[in-house]
Protein backbone atom coordinates (compact mmCIF):
# COMPACT_ATOMS: atom_id res chain seq x y z
CA UNK A 1 0.00 0.00 0.00
CA UNK A 2 1.33 3.43 -0.90
CA UNK A 3 2.14 5.97 1.80
CA UNK A 4 -0.51 8.35 0.43
CA UNK A 5 -3.22 5.69 0.46
CA UNK A 6 -2.22 4.75 3.99
CA UNK A 7 -2.44 8.41 5.02
CA UNK A 8 -5.87 8.80 3.40
CA UNK A 9 -7.25 5.71 5.13
CA UNK A 10 -5.77 6.71 8.49
CA UNK A 11 -7.21 10.23 8.31
CA UNK A 12 -10.59 8.96 7.19
CA UNK A 13 -10.85 6.23 9.83
CA UNK A 14 -9.59 8.53 12.57
CA UNK A 15 -11.86 11.50 11.76
CA UNK A 16 -15.00 9.94 10.24
CA UNK A 17 -17.11 7.82 12.55
CA UNK A 18 -20.44 8.18 10.77
CA UNK A 19 -22.56 5.11 10.10
CA UNK A 20 -21.81 3.80 6.61
CA UNK A 21 -18.27 5.19 6.44
CA UNK A 22 -16.80 1.67 6.50
CA UNK A 23 -19.03 0.63 3.58
CA UNK A 24 -17.95 3.70 1.63
CA UNK A 25 -14.28 2.75 2.14
CA UNK A 26 -15.02 -0.81 1.01
CA UNK A 27 -16.60 0.59 -2.15
CA UNK A 28 -13.66 2.96 -2.72
CA UNK A 29 -11.34 -0.06 -2.71
CA UNK A 30 -13.39 -1.55 -5.57
CA UNK A 31 -12.84 1.57 -7.71
CA UNK A 32 -9.78 3.25 -9.19
CA UNK A 33 -10.03 6.18 -6.72
CA UNK A 34 -6.56 5.52 -5.27
CA UNK A 35 -4.86 5.21 -8.68
CA UNK A 36 -6.87 7.57 -10.90
CA UNK A 37 -5.51 10.92 -12.11
CA UNK A 38 -7.07 14.16 -10.85
CA UNK A 39 -7.51 15.43 -14.43
CA UNK A 40 -6.62 14.62 -18.02
CA UNK A 41 -3.96 17.31 -18.34
CA UNK A 42 -4.58 20.24 -15.98
CA UNK A 43 -3.35 19.17 -12.53
CA UNK A 44 -2.11 15.92 -11.04
CA UNK A 45 -2.70 14.25 -14.42
CA UNK A 46 -0.88 11.07 -13.47
CA UNK A 47 -1.53 7.79 -11.71
CA UNK A 48 -2.47 8.48 -8.10
CA UNK A 49 -3.10 12.17 -8.81
CA UNK A 50 -6.69 12.08 -7.49
CA UNK A 51 -5.54 10.64 -4.18
CA UNK A 52 -2.73 13.18 -3.96
CA UNK A 53 -5.12 16.04 -4.79
CA UNK A 54 -7.62 14.91 -2.15
CA UNK A 55 -4.88 14.88 0.50
CA UNK A 56 -3.59 18.27 -0.67
CA UNK A 57 -7.06 19.78 -0.28
CA UNK A 58 -7.30 18.26 3.22
CA UNK A 59 -3.93 19.72 4.24
CA UNK A 60 -4.71 23.19 2.88
CA UNK A 61 -8.03 23.14 4.74
CA UNK A 62 -6.40 22.06 8.01
CA UNK A 63 -3.47 24.48 7.70
CA UNK A 64 -5.34 27.58 6.56
CA UNK A 65 -9.10 27.39 7.04
CA UNK A 66 -9.98 24.92 9.80
CA UNK A 67 -11.01 26.52 13.09
CA UNK A 68 -11.40 23.95 15.87
CA UNK A 69 -13.66 26.39 17.71
CA UNK A 70 -16.26 26.64 14.94
CA UNK A 71 -15.59 23.85 12.40
CA UNK A 72 -16.43 20.17 12.65
CA UNK A 73 -13.38 17.98 11.98
CA UNK A 74 -15.47 15.11 10.62
CA UNK A 75 -17.25 17.43 8.18
CA UNK A 76 -13.98 18.99 6.98
CA UNK A 77 -12.43 15.54 6.51
CA UNK A 78 -15.39 14.21 4.54
CA UNK A 79 -15.55 17.27 2.30
CA UNK A 80 -11.85 17.50 1.53
CA UNK A 81 -11.12 13.82 1.04
CA UNK A 82 -14.29 13.01 -0.93
CA UNK A 83 -15.13 16.19 -2.86
CA UNK A 84 -13.90 14.66 -6.14
CA UNK A 85 -15.30 11.17 -5.60
CA UNK A 86 -17.08 11.71 -8.93
CA UNK A 87 -13.73 11.07 -10.64
CA UNK A 88 -13.60 7.40 -9.59
CA UNK A 89 -14.21 5.39 -12.75
CA UNK A 90 -14.16 8.61 -14.78
CA UNK A 91 -10.95 8.27 -16.81
CA UNK A 92 -9.67 5.80 -19.37
CA UNK A 93 -6.24 5.50 -20.99
CA UNK A 94 -5.86 5.88 -24.76
CA UNK A 95 -2.76 6.04 -26.93
CA UNK A 96 -1.89 8.96 -29.17
CA UNK A 97 0.99 9.64 -31.50
CA UNK A 98 3.46 12.30 -30.39
CA UNK A 99 6.95 13.23 -31.47
CA UNK A 100 9.62 12.50 -28.89
CA UNK A 101 12.70 14.69 -28.24
CA UNK A 102 14.46 13.07 -31.20
CA UNK A 103 11.58 14.01 -33.52
CA UNK A 104 10.40 10.42 -33.90
CA UNK A 105 6.70 9.60 -33.65
CA UNK A 106 5.77 7.26 -30.82
CA UNK A 107 2.57 6.10 -29.15
CA UNK A 108 2.11 7.58 -25.67
CA UNK A 109 -0.62 6.94 -23.12
CA UNK A 110 -3.00 9.82 -22.32
CA UNK A 111 -5.95 10.08 -19.98
CA UNK A 112 -9.37 10.73 -21.51
CA UNK A 113 -12.74 11.30 -19.87
CA UNK A 114 -15.21 8.44 -20.07
CA UNK A 115 -18.09 9.61 -17.88
CA UNK A 116 -20.23 6.51 -17.45
CA UNK A 117 -22.67 8.35 -15.16
CA UNK A 118 -23.03 11.96 -16.41
CA UNK A 119 -24.63 13.51 -13.35
CA UNK A 120 -22.57 16.66 -12.94
CA UNK A 121 -19.45 17.14 -10.88
CA UNK A 122 -20.14 18.13 -7.29
CA UNK A 123 -23.65 16.73 -7.35
CA UNK A 124 -22.32 13.36 -8.53
CA UNK A 125 -19.86 13.24 -5.61
CA UNK A 126 -22.72 14.01 -3.20
CA UNK A 127 -24.86 11.29 -4.79
CA UNK A 128 -22.09 8.68 -4.56
CA UNK A 129 -21.27 9.49 -0.92
CA UNK A 130 -24.91 9.35 0.09
CA UNK A 131 -25.24 5.83 -1.29
CA UNK A 132 -23.27 4.84 1.81
CA UNK A 133 -23.55 7.54 4.47
CA UNK A 134 -25.75 10.55 5.14
CA UNK A 135 -24.25 13.99 4.63
CA UNK A 136 -25.15 17.05 6.67
CA UNK A 137 -26.62 19.92 4.65
CA UNK A 138 -23.45 22.00 4.90
CA UNK A 139 -21.32 19.06 3.71
CA UNK A 140 -23.57 18.35 0.72
CA UNK A 141 -23.63 22.03 -0.26
CA UNK A 142 -19.85 22.39 0.16
CA UNK A 143 -19.13 19.36 -2.02
CA UNK A 144 -21.78 20.37 -4.56
CA UNK A 145 -20.27 23.84 -5.03
CA UNK A 146 -16.56 23.13 -4.49
CA UNK A 147 -15.80 24.03 -8.13
CA UNK A 148 -16.92 27.64 -7.62
CA UNK A 149 -17.08 29.61 -10.85
CA UNK A 150 -15.73 26.62 -12.80
CA UNK A 151 -19.00 24.74 -12.18
CA UNK A 152 -21.20 24.55 -15.28
CA UNK A 153 -24.24 25.94 -13.42
CA UNK A 154 -22.26 28.93 -12.16
CA UNK A 155 -20.85 29.59 -15.64
CA UNK A 156 -24.39 29.49 -17.00
CA UNK A 157 -25.44 32.25 -14.61
CA UNK A 158 -26.93 30.40 -11.64
CA UNK A 159 -26.96 32.48 -8.46
CA UNK A 160 -27.39 29.43 -6.21
CA UNK A 161 -23.65 29.36 -5.60
CA UNK A 162 -23.75 32.82 -3.99
CA UNK A 163 -26.53 31.70 -1.68
CA UNK A 164 -24.56 28.52 -0.84
CA UNK A 165 -21.42 30.49 0.02
CA UNK A 166 -23.40 33.00 2.08
CA UNK A 167 -25.13 30.32 4.16
CA UNK A 168 -22.36 27.76 4.52
CA UNK A 169 -18.81 28.90 5.34
CA UNK A 170 -17.62 25.31 4.83
CA UNK A 171 -18.48 25.65 1.13
CA UNK A 172 -16.22 28.70 0.81
CA UNK A 173 -13.43 27.01 2.76
CA UNK A 174 -13.59 23.88 0.60
CA UNK A 175 -13.54 25.92 -2.60
CA UNK A 176 -10.53 27.95 -1.43
CA UNK A 177 -8.69 24.80 -0.33
CA UNK A 178 -9.41 23.12 -3.67
CA UNK A 179 -8.20 26.17 -5.62
CA UNK A 180 -4.97 26.46 -3.64
CA UNK A 181 -4.21 22.75 -3.86
CA UNK A 182 -4.87 22.74 -7.61
CA UNK A 183 -3.04 25.91 -8.62
CA UNK A 184 -0.32 26.32 -6.01
CA UNK A 185 0.62 22.80 -4.90
CA UNK A 186 0.11 20.60 -7.96
CA UNK A 187 1.73 20.31 -11.36
CA UNK A 188 0.39 19.37 -14.75
CA UNK A 189 2.64 16.32 -14.74
CA UNK A 190 4.57 14.10 -12.32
Amino acid sequence: MSDKKEEFLELFRQNVTRRGADKLLEWLESTDFFTAPASTRFHAAYEGGLLEHSLNVYHVMMDKHYDPETDNLESCTICTLLHDLCKAGFYDVEYRNRKNDAGVWEKVPVYVVNDRFPYGHGEKSVFLIERFMKLKNEEAVAIRWHMGGFDDSARAGSFAIANAYERYPLAVKLHLSDLEATYLHENRSE
